[in-house]
């Protein structure tokens, strides 16, 4: 079989576009699978398969952010993160942050910074324990039937159902504008005014300006 080499060179719109689709598509794809394992009691299996459809969810937020790159190291460096696991456990930490009472934007930032690395590599090892036997600690041997549980498998697959979930269709046009009011920076201003161009081209329902300008309060 022929080797294919990575692709790491700028998107268009449509190619981003087509990335997002497949990547939500293949998130709840996932999601779905992990969550027919659960019924049957595959707790190890509907875990790890869970944490892959959450790492798919966290490829659509790294896509939208390859729409306003313009310098070749910043594309580069955004496919490293594309294809680095830790780097696309963006969405994992969101249902724990909004557990503990987060609402706004601000409160979930370091759910896509290095400041929470260890998080995100909990999750990475839980998907390897779910999958592998290892040698650990003091010569303990991990065994996925035995150390991963159902309350953790249905955390999880209940935070991959909600992560993949949703009807919102990415469209070209929405990353076209994405384009032209975030390629100045990530900003409150920038956001809003996004939100508004999208409501303005019935591309969001009324009143979503409204919510973006209340949910970045402090960004």
């Amino acid at each position: 079989m022929k080797k294919l080499n990575q692709y790491r060179g700028f998107l268009t719109s449509e190619q981003i576009v087509a990335g997002i689709t497949a990547a939500k598509k293949n998130a709840a794809r996932l999601a779905e699978d992990a969550e027919i394992l659960l019924k049957i009691g595959r707790y190890p299996s509907a875990c790890s398969l869970a944490v892959l459809s959450l790492e798919e969810s966290g490829k659509t937020t790294i896509l939208r952010n390859m729409a306003t790159a313009i310098e070749q190291k910043d594309i580069l460096d955004l496919w490293k993160s594309y294809r680095r696991h830790l780097d696309k456990h963006i969405l994992t930490l969101l249902p724990d942050r909004a557990a503990k009472g987060a609402r706004l934007l601000r409160e979930f930032r370091d759910c896509v910074t290095d400041a929470t690395l260890d998080e995100k590599a909990a999750y990475d090892a839980v998907k390897q324990i779910g999958f592998y036997t290892d040698c650990l600690d003091n010569a303990h041997w991990s065994i996925p039937s035995i150390v991963v549980d159902e309350e953790l498998a249905r955390s999880i697959v209940t935070n991959a159902k909600i992560a993949s979930s949703g009807s919102h269709t990415v469209t070209v046009r929405e990353i076209e504008l994405w384009i032209i009011h975030m390629q100045a920076g990530y900003t409150r201003q920038n956001l809003v005014a996004w939100a508004k161009a999208m409501e303005g081209e019935k591309l969001q329902p009324e009143g979503y300006a409204e919510e973006m300008a209340n949910f970045s309060k402090g960004l």
